[in-house]
């Protein structure tokens, strides 16, 4: 491409990332009979390649993981409502229906089967379902390790009331199952963090000659461990020695009693003395000491204590090494941690487990360190390691970070066949990358998807959608949007309205914008000041003057205190009236029932009055406050003035200023209000009375304002009066000033247009050079050189450098400089400019892209010119009727 910032609208996939898969693709089993007829193979050009069989390949991979029996149990249960009641003729019909098709799948009960099918839940409830329905069937008996893993399921969802709930009804009923009462009910409520009534049962069913089993005694130390309840843990491992039920597992408790309490030098002392002794150490009690050092950042000692460990090789150290990586991870150390799996996989042969795996890749995607992600990824696959849901939207986020938004959306829309279901993270980076690719509907039918899922997407990306939508004209996909968001009660559903509201506005759908800034009131949501400004423009352009009025109070009641520019706007709309006065005054009146008469509302009302080119108001506004007895300030006096000026009233104008000037003391009425006659007679189109006004200040010894001056000069150069531009100039450097920006750039821009300027220039032979910095260039040889006096030579590349030696550069220069340049045949030099000035910080705005269409369809490079023209859009920006001509 000719510029080298890349307009590209998506990232390009990186060489090493086709390397890597293709080598995997070409020989892997995942890879489907069809894709292999065609190999995947990296190509010169790296934003092509074989998305289908990318994705059929994740696809096969991520089938390893279906479990269609457990699949269909979730199935059912997730459709029908949950229900606890031992009499089938109680259960609601949706209920009996679950009932009889769990039946009909023929399960065989056991405790390794319910253990399995708990374990694979998708949510609490379903397995509670599950659990409830088991321990009803004929010949099943729920046993400790079956409650445990329910107790265990709610406990880590923190459903404290729902376990509670649940013992409390097994307590009181004592159901007559095979496993033993006191043990369920202690080890149950030690787990549900109620140690307090798990020690009274425990009690009570020794004075009654019961005691617990080696099960649920260690159940309820870890408990009791966990919620730090360190006394009774003493109290409780004497109770387990003395009945000789000590084993590995006491061990490793005391491991985590020593941790918990900070007693990491008594815990490795523990440890080591279990060694000497011969006692079984296992991987779990190194693992705890592990995770503990770690915790309390202190990885050397950790490191040194599996090192120690290593040498015994009495047995694997697989869950040490994961509390290992995962702790270097959520340390940051993501080097480390990497170099350590890669090491102990080619020392050890060890393959972590796949939540590990996730860890890992999670936490590089967050960093976008996208080619390790792609490493770990081809690792899985090539370890047949069963990737689980967690896995699976790390994957779609990968694709969608690294541009592939075809693979990912591949996989999106086959995610039924292998169980895919979506979390929030994975909706976002989805929505997003299609915002991006421009596939909004695309986008707007994923979100769609998520909020039936039970997500609604982050902020940030709802305003992206919001965004795309508006900027594409799809206000009714967007209003489906606000309304949902409003239905859902989502926070952002006001940022999303105000949106909304002003993209309905632009479209001239004010009538619609209206009605969504009721449903926000209906929601108890008020709209923002500024919404209440693009309603009341957008009223005023459909010429509902009534409403314009009826916003302004109703803003105000609702706490938002109007600006002067909504005034203005209003009081504009009622002027367009064919008698306004009547309903001028009334909202006047009624304003000044709302508050105390103030200057500052009357001030409002001069300013509307004024801009609505009726200066009669005004003045009969500015009269009202003489007659109320409200003084005048500056900001009346000007506002009163510029009313004039705005009107064409040129001589009442002069007149108000010369009283003003008779009035006050040396005939000088104040900075201001000298600065704004000179800058309204300008903008008025009458330089030369602007010119009277200024020399006369200049008599008196007082010092125009920069503004005043760049006035005149652009009021002189519309007229084309360039040898009164030459004096102007002149008179502004024996100020002591220098050059602004805005006249320089005024001169350089009429300068282009013609050689008048520059004559004029020559002409005049008294125009000071002195105050210009010592360079190769005065401001008189710029101009000479803009108006094509001068040739670009060879010296002249760094164009930008020159005119700094006159005047600030901004945006406005760059673009002068490059229309300048476009009419050359260097676009070299004209790329190199563009390039500079992004580097230098300089933004390019809508006029800057038009003027590089319109030099690359001028050089015949109309190809690139479509390029940007892609780009242009996608910004948001549009195409001048000049650059359309062109095209």
């Amino acid at each position: 491409m000719l510029f080298s910032t890349s307009i590209a609208s998506r990232p390009i996939l990186h060489k090493c990332f086709i390397i890597k898969f293709s080598s995997f693709l070409s020989s892997s089993c995942y890879t489907s009979s069809a894709a292999a007829v065609q190999p995947f193979l990296p190509t010169p050009n790296f934003d092509e390649y074989d998305s289908k069989q990318l994705a059929s390949s994740f696809k096969d991979w991520f089938r390893t993981r279906e479990d269609a029996l457990l699949n269909r149990i979730f199935e059912i249960l997730a459709a029908t409502a949950t229900t606890t009641k031992e009499d089938d003729d109680d259960l609601p019909v949706s209920a009996r229906t679950s009932e009889l098709e769990l039946s009909q799948l023929g399960l065989r009960l056991n405790e390794m089967f319910v253990l399995r099918v708990l374990k694979s839940g998708k949510d609490v409830l379903s397995c509670l379902k599950f659990f409830d329905w088991a321990g009803r069937q004929p010949g099943f008996y729920h046993t400790r390790a079956t409650f445990h893993a329910i107790f265990k399921i709610l406990s880590k969802q923190k459903l404290m009331s729902v376990m509670l709930d649940f013992l409390e009804s097994y307590r009181m009923q004592k159901m007559s199952h095979r496993v033993r009462f006191y043990d369920t009910l202690v080890a149950g409520y030690a787990v549900a963090g109620k140690p307090g009534i798990a020690l009274k049962l425990f009690g009570a069913m020794r004075f009654q000659g019961f005691d617990l089993g080696p099960f649920a005694y260690h159940v309820f130390l870890n408990a009791l461990v966990e919620q730090s309840c360190f006394d009774v843990v003493e109290v409780v491992l004497k109770q387990i020695k003395l009945r000789g039920l000590e084993n590995e597992v006491t061990s490793c408790i005391r491991v985590k009693n020593y941790c918990k309490q900070n007693k990491l030098s008594e815990a490795v002392f523990y440890l080591r003395r279990l060694q000497s002794k011969g006692d079984v150490i296992n991987d779990h009690m190194v693992g705890i000491l592990v995770d503990a050092h770690c915790k309390k950042n202190k990885f050397k000692e950790a490191h040194r204590l599996m090192e120690d460990f290593w040498g015994l090789r009495k047995f694997s150290l697989g869950n040490t090494y994961g509390i290992w990586i995962r702790n270097l991870v959520q340390a940051g150390k993501l080097d480390g941690a990497m170099d350590f799996l890669q090491s102990k996989k080619l020392m050890e042969g060890y393959v972590p487990e796949v939540f590990r795996y996730n860890v890992l890749v999670c936490r590089l995607l967050r960093e976008n360190r996208l080619d390790d992600v792609c490493d770990l990824l081809v690792e899985m696959m090539e370890g047949r390691i069963s990737p689980d849901k967690v896995t699976m939207n790390a994957a779609m986020c990968f694709f969608c970070k690294a541009g592939m938004v075809d693979v990912a959306l591949d996989l999106y829309h086959s995610r039924s066949d292998f169980g895919l279901s979506l979390n929030s993270l994975a909706y976002n980076y989805l929505i997003n990358t299609l915002c991006g690719d421009g596939s909004v509907d695309e986008a707007y039918r994923v979100l769609l998807d998520s909020i039936k899922q039970g997500y609604f997407p982050g902020k940030r990306t709802t305003c992206i959608l919001a965004d795309a939508l508006c900027r594409e004209g799809k206000l009714d996909k967007m209003k489906e949007l606000v309304l949902m968001s409003l239905e859902l009660n989502i926070m952002q559903s006001e940022a999303l309205s105000v949106k909304f509201i002003s993209a309905l506005c632009k479209a001239r759908r004010v009538e619609d914008g209206y009605c969504i800034h009721g449903q926000l009131k209906r929601h108890d949501k008020v709209s923002y000041r500024y919404t209440y400004l693009d309603l009341i423009h957008g009223f005023n352009r459909a010429n509902r003057r009534d409403m314009s009025s009826r916003l302004l109070i109703e803003m105000q009641e609702n706490g938002h205190r109007p600006t002067r520019k909504m005034y203005r706007a209003v009081i504009c709309c009622i002027c367009t009236m064919v008698n306004p006065e009547n309903c001028f005054f009334k909202l006047l009146e009624m304003q000044l029932s709302r508050q105390e008469p103030a200057c500052k509302l009357f001030n409002f009302f001069i300013d509307g009055a004024g801009h609505a080119k009726r200066p009669d108001l005004a003045r009969e506004v500015f009269e009202m406050m003489a007659r109320n007895g409200i003084e005048h300030n500056s900001d009346t006096k000007i506002f009163m003035m510029q009313s004039y000026l705005k009107g064409e009233r040129i001589a009442d104008a002069l007149n108000f200023y010369n009283d003003l000037c008779k009035k006050s003391k040396k005939g000088n009425p104040g900075r201001k209000l000298n600065n704004t006659m000179v800058v309204g007679l300008s903008k008025a189109n009458r330089p030369d009375l602007a010119l009277e006004v200024l020399r006369d200040l200049r008599e008196k010894g007082l010092l125009p304002s920069l503004e005043s001056y760049e006035e005149l000069v652009r009021s002189f150069c519309t007229v084309e009066n360039y040898d009164m531009v030459v004096e102007v100039v002149d008179d502004l450097l024996k100020t002591g000033r220098k050059v602004s920006s805005f006249i320089g750039n005024t001169l350089l821009l009429h300068s282009v247009r013609s050689r008048e300027l520059y004559q004029a220039w020559v002409q005049s032979g008294n125009v000071t050079t002195e105050a210009f910095p010592s360079g190769d260039f005065t401001l008189g040889e710029l101009i000479g050189l803009f108006s094509g006096v001068y040739e670009v030579n060879e010296q002249l590349e760094d164009l930008d450098e020159v005119i700094e030696q006159c005047f600030p550069l901004d945006n406005f220069t760059y673009n002068t400089l490059l229309r300048r340049l476009s009419m050359t045949n260097r676009l070299d030099s004209f790329v190199e400019l563009f390039n500079k000035m992004r580097k230098k910080g300089y933004q390019p705005d809508s006029y800057t892209y038009n003027i590089v269409v319109q030099s690359l369809c001028k050089h015949g490079r109309r190809n690139e010119a479509m390029r940007w023209v892609e780009e242009i859009h996608r910004m948001g920006f549009e195409l001048t009727k000049h650059t359309e001509q062109l095209m």
